[in-house]
């Protein structure tokens, strides 16, 4: 997971937690609702940035350290 794939993904949490508290949301479906939208705002902000840029945000590196 690269640098940027962790902060848009920390954006989505934080953008889902701030809709699921604005619109008081309670129960499975009403926060299902903010999590499409919170996972929305997200993606739009990935793509808007690789293309921009060119080069992809989600990525298959691993930043652990190698297992001894």
């Amino acid at each position: 997971m690269s640098e940027a794939d962790l902060i848009f993904t920390a954006l989505a949490e934080l953008s889902t937690r701030q809709i699921a508290e604005t619109t008081e949301a309670t129960g499975m479906a009403e926060n299902q609702v903010a999590a499409k939208s919170g996972g929305g705002i997200a993606r739009n902000a990935r793509l808007e940035l690789e293309s921009r840029t060119g080069r992809k945000v989600v990525t298959a590196a691993n930043h652990l350290p190698p297992a001894d």
